[in-house]
């Protein structure tokens, strides 16, 4: 029995090690498929909601394929504000952002997701974090802040107020999907329903745009189409499939910490597929904020307030 359990905990390592991968391609490809101000190609808010549109209709699918029950009641709420979050929030978000900037700047930026989550759940749960713990919260901050102002000659773009609000939106939908998996749906059916709650609004709007940006759309490079694919099938689904799964099987805390290096690879990705280039001040910056939000993790959390 024991042996069964460390392989099952292994094998859930390593599906989120997988999950952190191809979650970590989300930034670069995001950019390759919108382009850049100068070079667009696919419109962003389009690309946002017609990849959870194909999502979507995948998810319908799966949810019928699995003979998934219907959601509780209570369950609503959450999966309308998880899908709020990671379903509209965050691609929206991410995709106006990074036409305004590189992909290793908002790795740096994004890389304090980790820690953000945990501050969006600790307020949402009435918690009591350590005095530690918001310390690292604010240092996170201001190590994020400082390196957008660095960049930004001294002040802060609007592609860095979009990243800033990308990073709230999946904060908020990680949370309400922990609280969905918590009170007992299967991890892989959180994302799926999300996907499905928001159908009705993704699939028609998906299909008005192609008519309104016909012309965009044709002259849009291959290389843009297949990103596109990408974010559709991987980032906005089987993604959360490893993920999730690798969360249930590996134990939250300890697969969680495989997160860490997604910045790293989407900077590291950005370089070959987007011609960018690293340069020490972002990669000690992109370190300083991983090392913030892995001593945040080791800060004390109490229980809900009553």
């Amino acid at each position: 029995m024991g042996h069964a359990a460390d392989r099952r905990a292994r094998q859930g390592l390593w599906l989120g090690v997988a999950g952190v991968l191809m979650f970590a391609l989300t930034l670069p490809l995001t950019r390759l498929a919108g382009g850049t101000v100068e070079a667009p190609q696919l419109p962003p808010a389009w690309v946002a909601l017609a990849r959870a549109a194909v999502a979507g209709l995948l998810s319908l699918g799966y949810l019928v394929a699995v003979r998934a029950p219907w959601p509780q009641r209570r369950q609503w709420p959450l999966l309308a504000i998880g899908g709020a979050g990671v379903v509209f929030g965050f691609p929206v978000c991410l995709g106006w952002a990074v036409r305004e900037v590189e992909a290793v700047h908002a790795a740096v930026i994004t890389g304090l997701l980790p820690l953000s989550t945990a501050v969006v759940g600790a307020l949402w749960l009435r918690q009591r974090p350590s005095a530690g713990f918001w310390a690292c919260a604010g240092l996170g901050c201001a190590l994020v802040l400082g390196f957008a102002a660095l960049q930004g000659g001294g002040r802060l773009s609007a592609g860095d107020g979009w990243l800033l609000l990308a990073v709230l939106s999946a904060s908020t939908g990680y949370v309400a999907g922990a609280r969905l998996a918590a009170q007992g749906m299967p991890p892989e059916q959180v994302i799926c329903w999300m996907l499905l709650l928001c159908l009705p609004i993704n699939l028609p709007a998906a299909l008005a745009g192609l008519h309104i940006h016909a012309d965009q759309l044709a002259q849009a490079r291959p290389a843009a189409w297949a990103a596109f694919a990408y974010l559709a099938l991987v980032s906005m689904w089987l993604g959360f499939f490893a993920w999730y799964r690798g969360l249930a099987w590996g134990g939250a805390l300890r697969v969680s910490q495989v997160q860490l290096i997604q910045p790293f690879v989407s900077m590291l990705a950005a370089v070959p597929l987007l011609g960018e280039t690293l340069e020490p001040v972002t990669l000690a910056f992109v370190a300083a904020v991983i090392a913030t939000v892995l001593l945040g993790r080791r800060m004390a959390v109490g229980v809900p307030q009553r």
